[in-house]
């Protein structure tokens, strides 16, 4: 078609960075502007990529209250054949960290065994920060390596928090809040690692915020 490859103005890729970060999808915002679908989903490329080098590039050390989780994701479990930890199954595992009040980090990891997740932890969390977790076997042993502040909370005996502030609802209301949202593109089998670092950054950011920060991120990152 004449004209197809010609380039957006800049009038429209700022109307997509913002249906982008409105979360509409590339059919969505295809049909709201007019545009070939193609050519949106390269831009929602290019903003996922450069929101991925960002979230990377640009995590500092988390300190203070801290709180650690893991979560899978893919098919769901078929009963009788997995255990909540989702061995004998496909999915995805990754590891998570929120800083209460501030940001998350999230890794994808090969496993939830304790070295697996006691390397993310060393490398990413303060020393002196205070770190609550559930009980999984994987976190045991922190006080051995120098985290002497470390609160667990007993899921498995239904205990959700206490009135001592040990919890982990931040990084759970994270994981819901990715899961939903990952929904509408059918549970992202492709390049789910750009996916799960772009909610990550969308996590806690107002519609004002994200398009702010993305036009910076852009200038930043963006080889294209």
């Amino acid at each position: 078609m004449k004209g197809h490859n010609k380039p957006l103005s800049a009038y429209k890729r700022k109307k997509i960075i913002r249906c982008f970060c409105l979360d509409l999808t590339a059919v969505q915002t295809s049909k709201l502007l007019s545009i070939n679908r193609n050519t949106v989903n390269k831009y929602y490329n290019i903003y996922r990529q450069a929101i991925y080098r960002y979230q990377v590039n640009e995590l500092k050390k988390f300190r203070g209250e801290v709180e650690v989780d893991e979560s899978y994701f893919g098919p769901r479990r078929i009963k009788g054949q997995a255990t909540k930890r989702g061995r004998g199954t496909h999915r995805q595992p990754v590891f998570g960290i929120y800083e209460r009040n501030g940001k998350v980090y999230t890794e994808i990891i090969p496993n939830c065994k304790r070295q697996t997740l006691r390397k993310i932890i060393r490398g990413k969390i303060d020393i002196e920060s205070t770190i609550y977790s559930d009980s999984w076997s994987g976190y045991k042993g922190l006080v051995d390596v120098g985290y002497n502040k470390h609160h667990r909370i007993a899921h498995k005996r239904d205990e959700f928090s206490n009135k001592r502030g040990v919890h982990i609802n931040g990084i759970e209301a994270f994981w819901s809040f990715t899961k939903r949202r990952l929904i509408k593109f059918n549970g992202v089998k492709k390049n789910f690692y750009l996916h799960i670092k772009e909610c990550e950054w969308r996590w806690n950011k107002t519609k004002t915020q994200m398009e702010q920060e993305l036009v910076k991120i852009l200038k930043k990152y963006n080889k294209n």
